[in-house]
């Protein structure tokens, strides 16, 4: 079927799929396996209580994340009022925040002599002010972190739909006679829809993969019964089943949304094509606002936190000191930089494999794979400890090894395999929408010229990649920072980066401590945002 390097080509790209599916497998195969007595005792206690604040959560975050993201999408997006074309961008920069980083600061900011008391009391002077700051704490706390933390999900996606909608979906409206209101509800949302389904369906995965905030606020939720039937409980089977579960839940929105659309469409077939969309300039109430809610979300998503951070870096800087901020720096980055490394050179073999076979089940593998961003990290490392345990016990020992478990759990390998994992869909897709835009004829030219497809591939397809390979590296540096849960689990022993510093000093009740490290976090991820501003907001007809 196939013969010299296109068999190596097409082998590569199919072993490469296979790694990435092997942490989906275990999960399902494990689901099985014998528990501990903690499964027992758990169903007739905290089981219940863990769906049930998952879901709440999950509708809590959805609701508040639609309402935010898809309002400032359609804010921007038709209408010209002051400091629009900043908004544009500046909504996006929440993305720097981590939900745990926004659920310190909304903490500590009304908490009983916090900030807010701080700040009532230098302007008024003495006062029984507690009673009178709002708490925000708990399941609403936490819905709010995660909420003014995400939304940029979806504003960024339906933001782009908007922008592509052409004038004659207005104009329709106008012909029926609808309000600006109704032709919103009626035509310019429905249109819309995939790219708000696309939104809030990352928004959910994040929601059920979350680990730092919802720790912080001590919610129960199915993330945390997984992370403490492993560590508390040292139950891996259970830990996996739970997994299960949780990953059958998420598979399940997904096929539910999917069989709702049926033979649904979302473009307009006229005649007249495409028209530029004309933005509406508003005035005196109106423009006011419109800036007011841009301005509002840009302050209690981005500066409200980094304000925080920064008013207690600068309160306490002895916590400066006591942290070797030059040591979580480089680790941090040298995670970023090894990761995106293997992540990019990967991503590149497997989608120039599946371009020279053009195989059904490669391709059919390859799709399957980019799943993993669909699976909490908890779920990930947990499932590769499982994996590893078992490969290691069965096969390793039983040839007569010595155990290479060290090798990846607690190791600097491991977390960057299970990273790999992680945002292998993010490096994939990335690279595969700059293929897109090679035409195979392009190849074919390269072999009459006799080009071998190795140096058809470095020498014609990297090159002419550059851009989007820079893009993928962003994205993945950008997330790898943010990412809590596999480094926590799998990091070596007192390896720790900015992400692990600040969670440990939060957990340890030293809400002070956690700043430094945030706010870095905080500025090398908006640094990352802002280049890659110039790629999301494209405005191509405008």
């Amino acid at each position: 079927m196939f013969s010299g390097k296109f068999h190596i080509w097409f082998l590569s790209s199919f072993l490469i799929s296979l790694l990435v599916l092997i942490p989906i497998f275990t999960v399902s195969l494990s689901f099985f396996e014998e528990t501990s007595r903690y499964f027992d005792i758990l169903k007739s206690t905290f089981l219940i209580e863990y769906i049930v604040n998952s879901l709440s959560l999950l509708i809590g975050v959805i609701f508040l994340t639609f309402f935010l993201g898809v309002g400032s999408a359609y804010v921007v997006s038709f209408y010209k009022f002051p400091g629009v074309n900043f908004f544009k961008w500046a909504l996006i920069l929440s993305f720097a925040i981590p939900p745990y980083i926004y659920a310190y600061s909304l903490f500590a900011f009304f908490d009983n002599y916090g900030t807010a008391f701080t700040i009532l009391k230098s302007l008024f002077g003495d006062g029984e002010y507690n009673k009178n700051i709002p708490k925000f704490d708990g399941m609403f706390g936490l819905i709010l972190s995660i909420s003014f933390s995400l939304y940029a999900y979806v504003y960024i996606l339906v933001r782009a739909s908007f922008l592509y909608q052409s004038q004659n979906l207005i104009d329709l409206g106008k012909n029926l006679g609808f309000s600006k209101f109704k032709s919103f509800y009626k035509i310019i949302l429905p249109a819309a829809r995939p790219a708000i389904v696309a939104g809030l369906s990352l928004v959910a995965m994040e929601t059920l993969a979350e680990f730092g905030a919802v720790d912080f606020f001590s919610v129960n939720t199915l993330t945390t019964g997984i992370y403490n039937a492993w560590i508390t409980f040292d139950d891996l089977a259970f830990a996996n089943r739970v997994s299960f579960f949780l990953l059958l839940f998420i598979f399940v929105l997904f096929l539910t949304e999917s069989l709702s659309r049926k033979k649904a469409k979302y473009h307009l077939d006229a005649k007249g094509g495409f028209k530029q969309k004309e933005k509406i300039k508003l005035s005196g109430y109106k423009s006011i606002t419109a800036f007011i809610f841009c301005f509002l979300l840009f302050f209690l998503s981005f500066l409200f936190p980094l304000g925080q951070m920064l008013y207690w870096t600068i309160k306490f800087p002895e916590n400066f000191f006591d942290i070797n901020i030059i040591n979580l720096l480089a680790n941090t980055l040298y995670l970023v930089l090894l990761s995106s490394f293997v992540l990019i050179i990967f991503s590149l073999i497997s989608n120039y494999g599946n371009r020279v076979s053009r195989n059904k089940i490669l391709n059919f593998l390859s799709t399957i794979s980019i799943s993993g961003y669909a699976i909490p990290g908890v779920i990930l490392a947990v499932a590769f400890i499982t994996f590893i345990a078992w490969f290691d016990e069965n096969i390793i020992k039983s040839l007569g090894f010595l155990s290479i478990k060290k090798f990846f759990i607690g190791s600097i390998l491991g977390l960057v395999i299970v990273y790999f994992v992680r945002f292998y869909s993010l490096a994939f897709n990335g690279i595969k929408s700059g293929y897109e835009k090679i035409n195979i004829s392009v190849d074919e030219s390269a072999y009459l010229l006799g080009y071998s497809k190795r140096k058809t591939f470095t020498n014609i397809h990297v090159p002419y990649l550059r851009n989007s390979l820079l893009f993928v590296v962003i994205l993945i540096s950008l997330e790898i920072i943010r990412e809590l849960p596999i480094t926590l689990v799998l990091r070596p022993f007192n390896f720790e980066t900015l992400a692990t510093t600040a969670y440990i000093s939060a957990s340890e009740d030293m809400l002070e401590a956690a700043a430094v490290p945030s706010l870095f976090l905080i500025l090398i991820a908006a640094f990352f945002i802002t280049i890659t501003s110039k790629y999301i907001l494209k405005e191509n007809n405008e």
